[in-house]
């Protein structure tokens, strides 16, 4: 019986131990040099500059007097309960994130490549970045996009056929760089 139970409980905790390691493999998040630079510069804008200003504006609203009324108190505490939530979303991001090489010579689509398309008839072009510096709009698309996934790997001339929301598309590599 002891043992069953034994058993049973490491194999609870070796499921619980791969689980982990899963989810962290998978949380791997991969930006371009350039998305880290800029995730740096936030963090070190709201670590200083952020929390200096709130200071300030809690400093100012406890002047006033009682602070169960206070308005402007209570929102300078949750300005700096966001700024302080950010923060750790920087580091954990910062911490956690892969910085993407990329090979100039290199004549394949990959992270940080920007990739001339056709599509529809159309002709567009794409810079393949990390998922948390993607702008569609912008023409920077996701690593982890359905259209990003296809071309990752791929060379000018190449056809393939992505699933998007709107529809199975045929794309054809015109130019990476």
């Amino acid at each position: 019986m002891f043992y069953r139970y034994l058993l049973t409980t490491i194999s609870i905790s070796t499921i619980i131990l791969i689980v982990i390691c899963l989810i962290f493999i998978l949380m791997t998040k991969f930006l371009t040099p350039e998305g880290l630079k800029k995730l740096e510069e936030e963090l070190q804008m709201r670590k200083t500059e952020m929390r200096q200003k709130i200071a300030e504006i809690i400093k100012e609203a406890k002047e006033q007097g009682d602070l169960s009324e206070n308005a402007e108190y209570s929102e300078a505490k949750r300005q700096q309960a966001d700024n302080e939530r950010r923060i750790i979303e920087l580091e954990n991001e910062i911490r956690t994130s892969e910085v993407s090489s990329f090979d100039k010579e290199s004549q394949t689509v990959q992270m940080g490549s920007s990739v001339k398309v056709k599509f529809d008839g159309n002709e567009q072009t794409f810079a393949i970045v990390g998922s948390n510096e993607a702008d569609p709009l912008g023409g920077k698309i996701s690593n982890e996009s359905p259209i990003g996934q296809a071309l990752m790997g791929k060379s000018a001339g190449d056809k393939m056929k992505v699933s998007t929301p709107a529809g199975e598309q045929e794309y054809e590599i015109l130019e990476v760089k």
